[in-house]
């Protein structure tokens, strides 16, 4: 057997798909796709929030930290998969590895946490609209908004120390397109008895958690909905919340799939496909979804198309 040790000197071998060289082309120039359109769309709401005076409320500003979060979410993953895709050299350092590691527990939980806060939101607008401004304070929206990043920051910074500790062989191949902690578990030398209950309290605190929440806040939010007599309340106060339920969807729909069917060998590239619908397609229709019927950006970007042009007239 090799001598395996944690050295920072170890080169991982991501193997990415299984798929013929025509799939390779057509998966790189899906992922670009996807890729550039998903950092052009988040940054740009990012920028509109911060630009645009009449978006500055809470929905509207927790919907621009979970598209910074976004944008680090794909980037952590998707431009080496495109690097491998292209050049076919899937050698990872190790540094590179634990980073991989870092930003994506670190993106991923925040983005768990900030639909977290973006559902007490909702709650409040419709279950408690007099008391709003009241309960959704600018503090308060700080509050729920930086919380969710520093949580993510120290629950990355724990989860890379306890892989970093783990034993790898010199050379090891990772099946999958990035370094994941469950598959890195699954190659290591070490015990991983102990790494895999942390990753069970891990997934039940931090993800669990925030969609109980979630499906509270809907439960309450409903009920409310169900008591406005007038079928154009109950449609507005609908239409407050869609977006932000179907992102939720989006969200952990392939995530329960992903963890809660049966492992087997069979099923690896089904598991990588399930987590590139998570880590790149959600990411993607994010913008859309809170764009494309929302009168409040529309405007937005009409009215700063409109100054832009009367500044180059």
């Amino acid at each position: 057997m090799e001598e395996c040790t944690n050295s920072t000197q170890n080169m991982f071998f991501i193997s990415a798909f299984s798929i013929s060289e025509t799939g390779k082309c057509l998966l790189f120039t899906a992922v670009l796709l996807m890729y550039l359109m998903t950092v052009l769309g988040n940054t740009t709401i990012a920028l509109l929030v911060c630009l645009v005076p009449q978006l500055h409320n809470p929905m509207y500003f927790f919907l621009s930290n979970l598209a910074i979060s976004d944008v680090i979410y794909v980037s952590v993953t998707l431009p080496k998969l495109l690097s491998i895709l292209l050049t076919h050299d899937n050698r990872m350092s190790f540094s590179a590895c634990m980073a991989q590691v870092y930003f994506f527990s670190l993106s991923g939980v925040c983005d768990l946490l900030l639909l977290a806060s973006m559902s007490y939101d909702r709650y409040v607008a419709i279950c408690k609209p007099l008391q709003y401004s009241l309960l959704m304070s600018k503090d308060v929206c700080i509050l729920l908004a930086m919380s969710p990043w520093l949580i993510s920051v120290t629950y990355a910074a724990i989860n890379v120390l306890s892989t970093s500790l783990l034993s790898f062989c010199l050379t090891q191949k990772v099946d999958h397109f990035f370094c994941d902690q469950k598959t890195l578990n699954a190659i290591t030398s070490s015990d991983a008895t102990s790494r895999n209950m942390l990753m069970l309290c891990e997934d039940v605190l931090l993800a669990s958690f925030p969609f109980l929440l979630i499906m509270t806040s809907y439960i309450f939010i409903i009920s409310a909905i169900l008591k406005i007599h007038s079928s154009e309340g109950r449609l507005k106060a609908c239409s407050s919340c869609t977006s932000h339920l179907t992102t939720v969807i989006l969200f952990y729909g392939p995530i329960i799939i992903l963890y809660g069917k049966p492992e087997s060998e069979g099923s690896k590239e089904l598991d990588k496909l399930l987590t590139l619908l998570y880590t790149a397609v959600v990411p993607l229709f994010n913008p859309f979804v809170y764009t494309l019927r929302n009168k409040n950006i529309l405007n937005a970007v009409k009215n700063l198309k409109r100054k832009w042009n009367m500044i180059h007239e």
